[in-house]
C-alpha cells in the first residue's frame, strides 16, 4: 500500500486546483464564471503561449481578475525550442525540445521575467532548468521579487525522484510532472523533496492524454502538497493563441473548470474537501536549494 504523504502546504492543505491553457483576459474571465457556477475553488491559473503574446494591458487585465478573486496568476517564459528556427528541437531523438538554445535565447527568458514581474506578476512558469536557476539566482541576490514563485513546466517535468529533487533545489516551487506516474511512483518523488508537485488529472493529448479522474483522491494522498490540474483530452492545440482562437481558448477554459468540478465532486464524496488549501493561497514555504556557484 503506497504510504501517505504527510507534508503540507504552508496553510495547512494537502491539495490546490489550477487551472491551465487559460491564454488571456476573455479565457480568465470565462474561468472565473465558470468557477463561481459549479462554487469550485480555483488556487491558480497558468498560460503556456508566453508572456511576449500578451501586451501590458492585457496581463495587467489579467492581473486583476485575479486580485479581484483572489487567484495565483503564472505566465509563461518564452521562448522554447520548439518554436525556434533550430531544426533540432523536431528531429527524432531530440533532446532540447522546449528548452532554449544560446545566450540569447537565455536572455529573452529573463526579459520576459522582468517585465511579467515589473508589471506586477509573481509566478512564473519556466520549461528549462539553465533559466530556472538563473531566474532563481537573480531572485537570490534581489533582482527579482524575491516573492517570486517559479514552476516547471511539464513540458519538461521529471519523472525519478533524483531529477524532482535536483528541480527542486535548482529554484522550482512547484513541478510540474508526467502525468502517466503511478501512484507509488509520486508517492517515489515526493519522499524526496518538499516542493509542489503538480500534477494534470486529465492531461492534454500532446501530454499524452491520460484520463484519471477517479484516481484524484489516491493522487492527493501520495503526492501532498499537490496542485490537480485540469487540462483537457481532445482539445485543439492553441498554443500560440490569440483572437484566431479565441472562441476555442474561451470554450477550452470552461470545460476546464467543469473537469474540476467533476474532480470536486469526487473528493466531496470521499470526504477529502477538507485538506483543500483555503481560497487565495499560494507559495510553498521555504525550500532547501543549492547554493551559488563560486559563493
Amino acid at each position: 500500500m503506497t504510504q501517505r504523504s504527510a507534508r503540507r502546504f504552508p496553510d495547512g492543505g494537502a491539495f490546490r486546483l489550477e487551472i491551465p491553457s487559460v491564454e488571456g483576459p476573455a479565457p480568465l474571465r470565462a474561468v472565473l464564471e465558470e468557477a463561481d457556477r459549479y462554487n469550485v475553488t480555483i488556487h491558480r491559473v497558468s498560460q503556456g503561449s508566453g508572456v511576449a503574446m500578451l501586451d501590458d494591458d492585457q496581463i495587467a487585465d489579467m492581473l486583476d481578475q485575479c486580485a479581484a478573486a483572489e487567484v495565483e496568476l503564472c505566465l509563461f517564459l518564452g521562448p522554447r525550442g520548439t518554436w525556434d528556427v533550430g531544426a533540432g528541437a523536431g528531429a527524432p531523438g531530440a533532446a532540447t525540445g522546449a528548452r532554449v538554445r544560446g545566450a540569447d535565447q537565455l536572455r529573452y527568458s529573463v526579459d520576459d521575467a522582468k517585465r511579467a514581474c515589473d508589471l506586477g506578476v509573481r509566478c512564473l512558469l519556466v520549461a528549462d532548468e539553465g533559466v530556472l536557476w538563473t531566474l532563481h539566482t537573480l531572485r537570490s541576490k534581489g533582482e527579482l521579487p524575491p516573492e517570486l514563485l517559479l514552476k516547471m513546466s511539464a513540458i519538461t517535468g521529471p519523472a525519478n525522484p533524483a531529477s524532482f529533487a535536483v528541480v527542486a533545489a535548482l529554484g522550482a516551487d512547484s513541478v510540474n510532472v508526467p502525468g502517466d506516474l503511478t501512484i507509488e511512483q509520486l508517492a517515489e518523488l515526493r519522499r524526496a523533496a518538499a516542493a509542489a508537485i503538480d500534477f494534470y488529472v486529465e492531461s492534454p493529448d500532446g501530454l499524452g492524454g491520460f484520463v484519471r479522474h477517479h484516481e484524484a483522491p489516491e493522487i492527493v494522498s501520495a503526492a501532498a502538497p499537490v496542485y490537480l490540474k485540469f487540462g483537457l483530452r481532445n482539445a485543439p492545440e492553441i498554443y500560440p493563441t490569440g483572437v484566431h482562437l479565441e472562441t476555442v481558448a474561451v470554450a477550452s477554459a470552461r470545460e476546464r473548470v467543469r473537469r474540476a468540478h467533476l474532480a470536486v465532486e469526487l473528493l466531496r464524496r470521499r470526504e477529502l474537501l477538507s485538506e483543500m488549501s483555503p481560497k487565495g493561497a499560494v507559495g510553498a514555504g521555504p525550500l532547501p536549494r543549492f547554493t551559488e556557484v563560486g559563493a
